[in-house]
């Protein structure tokens, strides 16, 4: 796979939006690895890397502040939809996120609108299901004491 054109899919809100500023640092079957700048610039986050592990279904993004000190790492449950025809790939955010403190504290966010969700049926039982096995396998390798490996295929 040569250097796709990424696109970020959201559920809630509903969206899809090109990801024309990002920079893809490597790339090939099983990661695409970015550098990119904030979309919607907040407080403290102003850039960042991400590193799409593509068969095991998440994201996993250093969120930096401009002094470039560690604001959190972002790990989204995903799912990944390549066109070879045109090159591109769609990373549809399925809604569980994990952020990991400095500290090491680890917080799972947005389950909500996972139920939210598949009430407006917005998303199949069967893309919930997905969403949480996914979850399940990037927790397990948190907790396991192995998201060193993870964040070890992003830029320093």
């Amino acid at each position: 796979m040569t250097n796709p054109i990424l696109y970020r899919r959201r559920i809630i809100p509903e969206e899809c939006i090109l990801l024309k500023d990002d920079i893809i640092q490597s790339c090939d079957e099983e990661r695409i690895v970015t550098t990119w700048n904030a979309l919607h610039p907040k407080k403290d986050l102003h850039h960042g890397s991400s590193c799409y592990f593509l068969k095991e279904g998440f994201k996993v993004s250093k969120f930096c502040r401009e002094d470039d000190s560690l604001l959190y790492w972002y790990c989204d449950i995903v799912d990944f939809n390549y066109d070879s025809a045109k090159n591109t790939m769609i990373v549809t955010d399925l809604l569980a996120d994990v952020i990991i403190y400095p500290d090491g504290f680890v917080k799972v966010v947005d389950l909500d609108e996972l139920v939210t969700a598949l009430e407006s049926r917005s998303i199949s039982l069967d893309t919930l299901k997905t969403s949480l096995i996914k979850l399940d396998k990037l927790l397990s390798i948190i907790y396991a004491g192995n998201f060193d490996c993870l964040k070890a295929c992003l830029p320093e």
